[in-house]
Formats: C-alpha cells, sequence, structure tokens
C-alpha cells in the first residue's frame, strides 16, 4: 500500500472514531464547572473562540498571566499557582481544545491550531498581550504561538516540555515507549477504556519525582474529564500531530525569540534538554533546573516554581 493512502486511510479512521465518540456523547454531571474545586475567588468561564468552545478559570488582578496544562492534566493542574500568583497577577488557566470542559473536535490538535486558540483568548481576556506559561503539551503550543505571533507574548515561560522535533520517539534507541502507543490509532483508546484512572494515575507517577506531588484527589479530577466520551481520543490526538509539529517548528530554523523566555525543568524530567534545544532559538534565555522535582514542577517542587515566574515577570 503506497504511504499517501496509507496515510490516509488512518487519518480517516481518527476522524470516524472521534466522531463516533462525540455521537455517543451524552451531558454529565461531572460537566458542572462548579463540580471542580476553583482557586478561592476564582471563576469559570465558557466563551466561543477560534471556531471552538473553550473552557477556562480565572482569578486575579494584575498583569494577565496564560496557562496551559499539558496531558493528563486539565486547567486543575494550576489551581495551587494560581492561588499564590493571583496576589499579583490576573492568572487565566485555560482547558484546551477537547480536554477537561472544553469543545471536543474532530480535528485541530496540531499545535499551531492551539496556539490559534490561546491567541484567541488573549484577544479576549487581556486585550491583544499576555504572559504565557505552558507545560508538557501547553508548552509546545507556547513556543509555536511565540513564534507564529510573537505580539500576543509579553514573556514566556515554559516548564518541563520539549522543543516539537526534539523528542526522542523511538524506544529502542532509549526514547520514551508511550510516544508510540499513543500516537498509534485506537489502540490506545481501546486498552484504556474502563481503565482511564489506573493509567492516568500510573503515567502521573511514573513521571514524578515526588510520588505523592499530585493528589490522588487531583487524579481523580483528571480521570473523569478524560474518561468523559472523546476525552481520551482528544488527548492522544495531541501526540498524533506531533510530526505535522515537528516540521512547523522545522520551518523556524531561521528565526529566533525576541520575547524573554523562562525555561523551567525537573532535574528528573527533562532536565537540561530543554535549554540546551532553545539556548540558538532564544535570544534572551534564562534557564533554571528545580533539583528536587521530575516532570510535575509547579506540583512538585511549588515554592521553587512560583518564585522563579514571579521574578522572571517582574524582572
Amino acid at each position: 500500500m503506497k504511504a499517501e493512502r496509507r496515510a490516509f486511510l488512518v487519518g480517516s479512521s481518527h476522524a470516524i472514531l472521534f466522531r463516533s465518540s462525540l455521537a455517543a456523547a451524552q451531558p454529565l454531571a461531572t460537566d458542572d464547572p462548579t463540580a471542580t474545586p476553583l482557586p478561592r475567588g476564582g471563576m469559570s468561564h465558557f466563551a466561543q473562540l477560534n471556531g471552538v468552545r473553550l473552557h477556562y478559570v480565572s482569578v486575579g488582578s494584575g498583569p494577565t498571566v496564560i496557562l496551559l496544562h499539558g496531558w493528563p492534566q486539565t486547567w486543575f493542574a494550576w489551581r495551587g499557582t494560581m492561588e499564590r500568583l493571583s496576589a499579583r497577577f490576573n492568572c487565566v488557566a485555560l482547558d484546551l481544545r477537547g480536554l477537561g470542559l472544553s469543545e471536543k473536535t474532530p480535528a485541530g490538535y496540531d499545535k499551531q491550531t492551539i496556539a490559534a486558540d490561546v491567541a484567541a483568548l488573549i484577544d479576549h481576556v487581556a486585550g491583544g498581550r499576555a504572559h504565557v506559561v505552558g507545560h508538557d503539551m501547553g508548552g509546545k503550543a507556547a513556543f509555536v504561538l511565540a513564534n507564529l505571533q510573537p505580539g500576543k507574548v509579553e514573556k514566556l515561560v515554559l516548564v518541563d516540555c520539549l522543543v516539537p522535533g526534539t523528542e526522542n520517539m523511538d524506544a529502542r534507541r532509549g526514547g520514551a515507549w508511550h510516544y508510540g502507543f499513543h500516537m498509534a490509532p485506537e489502540i490506545p483508546e481501546m486498552l484504556t477504556r474502563g481503565r482511564e484512572r489506573e493509567y492516568i494515575a500510573a503515567q502521573i507517577r511514573a513521571w514524578s519525582h515526588k510520588k505523592d506531588a499530585i493528589t490522588e484527589a487531583a487524579v481523580s479530577e483528571f480521570a473523569r474529564r478524560y474518561a468523559s466520551p472523546g476525552g481520551m481520543t482528544a488527548g492522544f490526538a495531541y501526540y498524533r500531530a506531533l510530526r505535522d509539529d515537528a516540521a512547523l517548528v522545522a520551518s523556524f530554523e531561521n528565526r529566533k525569540l525576541e520575547t524573554p523566555v523562562l525555561a523551567i525543568a525537573g532535574r528528573y524530567g527533562v532536565g537540561e534538554k530543554l535549554a540546551e534545544a532553545l539556548r540558538p532559538r532564544a535570544t534572551q534565555l534564562t534557564a533554571v533546573i528545580a533539583e528536587d522535582s521530575g516532570h510535575f514542577v509547579a506540583e512538585e517542587a511549588p515554592d521553587f516554581f512560583c518564585m522563579q515566574v514571579e521574578r522572571f515577570l517582574h524582572a
């Protein structure tokens, strides 16, 4: 079978599976945003932006900071950070497209489209310009946004993520096995169905250095959102777009970010890899390592994380 035909069939199977998941979706009691504990003083919002209904939570006053979560999390990953930073910043935590309470769309999980979602949110809540903090998949989208629409990003904070194209997806050569598993069509949905919480909990524990930093209650919150119809497919779609993301970022080769960038990584997460990838790409780079943290720096090292973010944004 020709490669083009195979790619077409795989892409079609993704779309059919996603549409089937959406067609089966029924309103859930847990779709009520009030069922999730908000940060003190926080408010839940929905807005139609970039052609998709997005959910976000806001709290605080001052310069706007957009917070973008990764997989397998939702806006709720930032709840503790928002309570710490809201005295000095207007914190806005987005449920990325397809995740949490944001609309699940059949396509649009490439980071260029996610970046356009975020740009529309910045226009909506901040008048066109804001600080942007992105972790994991949210960090990839934030990096793309800063390259494609630098005028939207006052300062950029990337948290334990890898620049698209720098991931090692080959488990035979020391890469992380979950890339190939998540990118395979239909198989991960089949094998995690009914076991969403177990799978998400196992992944979070594996990627954490402090195994109890993310509470069981938080794991349950993430899992019930991903376990909703189409939720796991949306999460895996972020991985299935990675090759397209890498091709896009390769086209940035001859440009450099003028936006000030802070790279925060866990010693037991991506470590020095994030800063190494950013040095040739950013003219104003600050890089720090959370020595006693794995992948989830905001939760594993909250004091260090918030101190570094506040210092950087106020510099």
